[in-house]
């Protein structure tokens, strides 16, 4: 398992090297002072999983995180606990606190291994997801007709008090009903409650951002009920 440590504080590199060390399936490609310096490795080596310090001059490591199109395992290093939930947010491995034990540091890289393994065993292509069109439709009463909406054209569903609002790629459709009784029609392996107030559609997703899906100009906040939920089904698409 190839990895990537970085970290202002070289006393800190040392300690990640040492163990690395240690742990006969690491292989650790490069240390680095500060998130420029790993550009380089990450795109020219097949990086697994990088160690990240979380505050660094010029770019923290939650910012350079974020910045990736499509980062590698994290497990943040940092000497501070607050931005704990932040760190699981962008859905890191692990989030250890300086001085790091080595059970603790063990602990970590043993579930990257696992979800790596887990991973070769179980590929997924996203693209493929995206592409198979799920079947199936709703007949939805609007004013005096029932119009039919296939599954594949919703986008996400609005629950607003006795109504609901289904956005499509056309113009929304209001019809009376409850977002219990929508989501019980709707197959669950498409669909996916994220708000007592939205319903979205899993292979619509194209961005998320501070708990937030967006769609266009819209922002569908993902509420604490459902947030772990939420997280679990999308961690099945991470590469």
């Amino acid at each position: 398992m190839n990895c990537l440590a970085i970290d202002d504080e070289p006393l800190a590199l040392n300690v990640i090297k040492d163990f690395c060390k240690k742990i006969n399936y690491l292989n650790l490609v490069a240390t680095c002072t500060g998130a420029a310096d790993a550009i380089k490795y990450l795109s020219q080596e097949n990086i697994d999983l990088i160690f990240l310090d979380i505050h660094m001059p010029h770019i923290t490591g939650l910012e350079f995180i974020k910045s990736l199109s499509n980062p590698p395992l994290v497990i943040f290093t940092t000497a501070y606990t607050e931005h704990a939930l932040q760190g699981f947010e962008l859905s890191a491995i692990d989030y250890l606190v300086k001085p790091v034990p080595f059970e603790r540091f063990l602990k970590a890289v043993n579930k990257a291994y696992e979800l790596i393994n887990l991973r070769k065993k179980n590929p997924v292509n996203i693209s493929q997801k995206k592409d198979n069109i799920m079947s199936g439709y709703i007949m939805v009463k609007v004013a005096y007709s029932t119009i039919k909406i296939n599954f594949s054209d919703i986008l996400y569903i609005e629950g607003l008090k006795d109504y609901i609002k289904i956005y499509t790629g056309s113009r929304p459709v209001l019809t009376k009903s409850t977002m219990i009784n929508i989501e019980e029609k709707l197959p669950a392996e498409h669909f996916i409650r994220v708000h007592k107030s939205y319903i979205v559609s899993i292979s619509k997703i194209n961005k998320i951002e501070n708990n937030r899906i967006i769609f266009g100009e819209k922002r569908i906040p993902v509420g604490n009920n459902y947030k772990i939920n939420f997280n679990n089904i999308i961690k099945k698409y991470l590469l």
